[in-house]
């Protein structure tokens, strides 16, 4: 499975937790019920994963954490706010960059509607 089938399935999952419970949970809810849905769909799913981050060779501890990184192809960054800032995409690109994996989506539950929540942010994308 390709990035863009994985985030199809994950996305496909996030609508289902939302039609489900709405907006207005806390983000480790929403985070606990993706890894709870993915897991059980038979994917590799790693929680709270330590982004790596390196300067002039030495590891720094920086406290980049991705909230889902699934089967070793897909970071999967969780909101539960009314409206996501610019910041989030460009943190999520900054993951990407640092893993060396090419697609991301930012997933924001708060939203009335999770499909105006969602954004794919791609690296390398020109």
């Amino acid at each position: 499975m390709n990035e863009n089938e994985l985030a199809q399935v994950v996305i496909e999952i996030g609508f289902q937790i939302h039609r489900k419970w709405g907006p207005g949970l806390l983000e480790s809810v929403y985070e606990t019920l993706m890894v709870y849905h993915l897991r059980a769909n038979g994917f590799f799913v790693e929680q709270q994963k330590e982004i790596p981050f390196a300067e002039d060779g030495v590891k720094l501890s920086a406290g980049f954490r991705a909230d889902l990184i699934v089967e070793k192809k897909l970071i999967v960054e969780l909101k539960s706010v009314e409206r996501t800032a610019p910041v989030h995409s460009k943190i999520l690109l900054t993951y990407l960059r640092l893993t060396g994996l090419k697609l991301g989506l930012l997933m924001n539950f708060g939203e009335e509607l999770l499909k105006n929540g969602l954004s794919r942010v791609v690296n390398g994308l020109r």
